[in-house]
């Protein structure tokens, strides 16, 4: 089924403010996850909404958080976000950072327990369309090999960064593993057979079955790895809220759904022009679509594939497999 931008939005805030969020953290987290479907990264869409719900449920989401501002100094701040949704805290912590940096030039805000924090993109775009560039990451427990292990020792720990441009933002966002772990729940929903050399059973054995799939590899191996080891250093060890550690020495905490994060904003102001950064974003956009593509492949600057999508969807609403729909639905029609 197709359905609406509008309409989704709707649907989803509905879910959250019968669960206890209040109206503006519904719908925040009901625009972070249509977003996401928006830009074809349907695996941190609405096909998360149930996953969420389970985390208040079971009393890892805080869906009435007290968040608090701490450690306040020029450029950065810490934002204790008392395990709220992490579209909530996340979309706080870049307000707070792209304020310090148009205070300070940079802004950096991190943010200590918080849960899933959805499509990190959103928030880079955010600071893209306010005239900055952005970072963000996000760590959380281990469901990803670290290199020449065959446990999981790291979090596919994602990371993304925007810059205006001359039509939008220029935007990448990544997991430090092979596939996201919203891509592998997504096979094992269809039954699609993974590729060699992404995923390793329980036991560690490599395997392309997505429903025997528990472990995810490292992109570029000891790169990825290296990469998600050094995203919980400068997220959850700087904010005092280790993750991994808890989680490999089987800690009480460790056993949880929890994730922390940092976002880096800079004000683009204080370095360059910032109408001359977007013509220069532009000129190294043209040059790098006119090289010589290699057959049957189109050269795509980071985030163009997602503004198209976002375009048509839309024109044409967002699809929502029925078995999204039908849990959308029963969600719902169930008593607050």
């Amino acid at each position: 089924m197709t359905i609406s931008v509008e309409r989704l939005e709707r649907w989803v805030a509905a879910i959250f403010r019968a669960e206890g969020l209040c109206e503006e953290h519904a719908g925040t987290v009901a625009k972070v996850l249509v977003f996401a479907n928006l830009r074809g990264m349907d695996t941190h869409g609405v096909l998360r909404v149930p996953s969420y719900v389970r985390f208040i449920r079971v009393g890892d989401l805080n869906p009435r958080p007290a968040m608090v501002v701490r450690n306040e100094t020029a450029a950065c701040v810490l934002l204790e976000a008392d395990r709220a949704a992490g579209p909530v805290a996340m979309q706080k912590a870049m307000e707070l950072a792209t304020d310090r940096a148009r205070q300070a030039g940079a802004g950096v805000c991190l943010v200590r327990a918080t849960t899933h924090t959805g499509a990190l993109g959103y928030y880079t775009h955010m600071a893209a369309e306010r005239g900055m560039a952005a970072i963000a990451f996000s760590s959380s427990t281990a469901n990803m090999a670290y290199h020449g292990a065959r446990a999981a020792g790291v979090s596919t720990a994602p990371l993304a960064l925007a810059v205006p441009g001359e039509h939008g933002p220029i935007a990448l966002d990544m997991a430090s593993s092979i596939v996201s772990m919203g891509k592998l729940r997504q096979a094992k929903r269809s039954g699609t057979p993974l590729e060699e050399g992404q995923a390793l059973d329980k036991d560690g054995n490599p395997t392309l079955d997505a429903e025997a799939a528990a472990i995810l590899l490292p992109l570029g191996g000891a790169k990825g790895s290296g990469l998600s080891l050094l995203i919980e250093c400068m997220t959850s060890l700087i904010a005092g809220n280790p993750l991994l550690a808890e989680a490999l020495e089987r800690t009480a905490l460790g056993a949880r759904h929890r994730q922390n994060g940092t976002v880096i904003a800079l004000d683009l102001g204080r370095f360059v022009d910032p109408q001359e950064f977007r013509r220069q974003a532009g000129r190294l956009a043209r040059a790098i679509k006119a090289l010589p593509p290699q057959p049957g492949m189109e050269i795509l600057i980071p985030g163009e594939r997602g503004a198209r999508t976002a375009e048509q969807r839309r024109r044409a609403g967002i699809p929502v497999p029925d078995a999204v729909l039908e849990e959308l639905r029963n969600l719902m029609e169930e008593p607050a």
